[in-house]
């Protein structure tokens, strides 16, 4: 199975790019996010999930680790498949799908095409448990097509302080989740929990 590609961009097509690795070109769908990071005749490394069907080995990048799992968790769901599952990526970061699912909010979920209400309600309902693990994992850099886990930022930290003081993780990501819409993705750790445990209060 193919984990991971590095090497020029060939071309970049609307749901997909053809990155060249050694002479060899790798048809590769991506989702919105990581397609307009990538440009041609640019090096580019990505995540890669393999995926074997009856008629097709087909390859889905990533520019995160982060990315891919969440491509793979959305598979999980009931009527989910590839496709849907890259457009859920396409409309939403993973950190946004991250809050969405953390917050149940489906309108978020909603908002990528073909995924209706209760499609959308079925995802936040199902992935609600996933949340707060993705959220404690951290985030991963968004820097250019570049997969490295980074050290955990300032939410995921919150989640685990919140943790530390007795919530339920799924407590702890929901609020957290609430802070950072509220507050804006630069809050910093001491403001996040502030906030957090001022909504859990009320």
């Amino acid at each position: 199975m193919i984990g991971k590609l590095t090497g020029i961009v060939d071309s970049v097509a609307e749901d997909h790019a053809i990155l060249d690795v050694g002479g060899v070109g790798y048809l590769v769908h991506c989702p919105t996010s990581t397609l307009s990071r990538l440009s041609a005749g640019a090096s580019a490394s990505l995540t890669i999930e393999t995926k074997v069907g009856e008629d097709a080995i087909r390859l889905y990048g990533f520019s995160t680790a982060e990315e891919r799992e969440w491509f793979r968790l959305l598979q999980g769901v009931h009527n989910v498949g590839a496709r849907v599952a890259l457009n859920v990526l396409s409309a939403l970061s993973a950190r946004e799908l991250e809050r969405a699912v953390a917050l149940g909010d489906k309108a978020a979920v909603g908002r990528a095409q073909g995924i209706g209400p209760k499609l959308a309600t079925r995802i936040v309902t199902e992935l609600k448990d996933k949340a707060p693990a993705m959220m404690l994992r951290g985030h991963a850099e968004e820097g250019a097509g570049a997969a490295i886990i980074a050290p955990r930022g300032p939410e995921a930290d919150a989640v685990a302080a919140l943790v530390k003081l007795g919530y339920s993780q799924a407590q702890a990501a929901e609020a957290i989740a609430r802070a950072a819409r509220d507050l804006g993705d630069r809050a910093p750790l001491d403001a996040l929990i502030r906030e957090s445990l001022r909504s859990m209060a009320h």
